[in-house]
């Protein structure tokens, strides 16, 4: 059997979807070292997390194209931002991101059911599901880090006691490309 070639616009978006996670996984390793090197060690510690689920995306939708023998290059990415203006700002961006990824992958699932490609739209079902965990969970944390007035033991001690304890693993989740890390 011959390997699947022809690409729809779903097809590319998607492909295009693989770089915005690759994309979003060094941005949050560069606000997880900001936060570090601020001796803010539970966000650095929520933020490197986000970077290796954003990977783990990146590396699902690979897989997604090697169950459906389709041809997939990873692509390259922009060098993130790695300076901040202040504690808040990292937050900020981070929320931005989250809702621009929504976006991206809203015009996912659109493309995906414009085209007929039921099984495409099936997949990017469960991102859907996550975008809305993702904007919440940066929205909250924009709530919080405004509230706290630039108490950022406060910030710290919410960012441990809500985000930063045992995460289960979702089971819905598709495989990624290698196996989550």
């Amino acid at each position: 059997m011959g390997r699947m070639t022809e690409h729809t616009k779903f097809h590319q978006l998607l492909h295009d979807q693989i770089s915005n996670e690759f994309y979003a996984s060094q941005q949050y390793i560069a606000v997880a070292t900001y936060f570090d090197n601020n001796d803010m060690p539970q966000l650095a510690k929520l933020f490197y997390r986000q970077a290796v689920e954003e990977r783990n995306h990146a590396m699902m939708i690979v897989q997604y194209f090697l169950d459906r023998d389709m041809e997939v290059e990873i692509p390259g990415i922009p060098a993130p931002n790695n300076r901040f203006e202040s504690y808040r700002a990292p937050i900020d961006l981070a929320l931005a991101q989250e809702k621009t990824v929504t976006q991206q992958v809203v015009d996912l699932a659109k493309s995906a059911r414009d085209t007929g490609d039921y099984l495409g739209e099936q997949f990017v079902q469960w991102f859907l599901k996550e975008q809305v965990e993702e904007v919440a969970t940066m929205t909250t944390l924009q709530t919080i880090a405004e509230r706290c007035n630039g108490n950022l033991f406060d910030l710290e001690n919410f960012v441990e006691r809500e985000f930063n304890g045992d995460k289960t693993s979702d089971a819905t989740a598709p495989p990624a490309a290698g196996g989550n890390i």
